[in-house]
């Protein structure tokens, strides 16, 4: 009999909204996995010391500690670095690893080499660009830590040189 009214069958909205959902959650990881794994840099290559840093050698270390005008406490390694080789030195990085009680890393920093100017009252610490180290020539150097941490057994750091520019 007509006189029922029977409603249209409606599609299923929820089931179509759902797959359109699912695909974009998918296409963002996609995109995602791909912008990460070409903006991966390689991995560091620990090939050891640069050839020209067995030219370099460091001697008389010394180490000290003063107040800073904020009441910190800095800490510094001087000594006296050498150019053995031919060439002028014009920047050189070092790794300096402080040792706990145990013998074991207490912390590990990479820090400029800085030679010290000593044409004011004061010595100033300069990089090496400012005052290359020329072939035969020793001057003293300077390195800076504001912060050590409280495990270091308070015995000198290795010091490890891990880059050199030279010209």
């Amino acid at each position: 009999m007509g006189g029922l009214i029977q409603p249209s069958p409606v599609p299923d909205e929820s089931d179509s909204s759902r797959r359109i959902i699912v695909i974009a959650i998918a296409a963002v990881i996609l995109v995602v996995v791909i912008v990460a794994f070409l903006l991966r840099t390689p991995p560091k290559k620990n090939s050891g010391p640069p050839a020209y840093a067995s030219n370099l050698q460091l001697s008389d270390l010394k180490m000290s500690a003063a107040e800073n005008f904020v009441g910190a406490t800095v800490n510094y390694v001087d000594g006296t670095i050498t150019n053995a080789g031919n060439k002028t030195v014009t920047q050189a990085r070092v790794e300096v690893t402080f040792k706990d009680d145990m013998g074991q890393l207490a912390q590990r920093e990479e820090v400029p080499l800085q030679v010290l100017k000593t044409s004011g009252p004061y010595p100033e610490a300069v990089d090496l660009n400012v005052s290359p180290l020329g072939p035969g020539q020793s001057k003293p150097f300077r390195l800076t830590f504001e912060s050590i941490s409280a495990q270091w057994n308070r015995q000198y750091p290795e010091i490890q040189i891990i880059d050199v520019i030279t010209k």
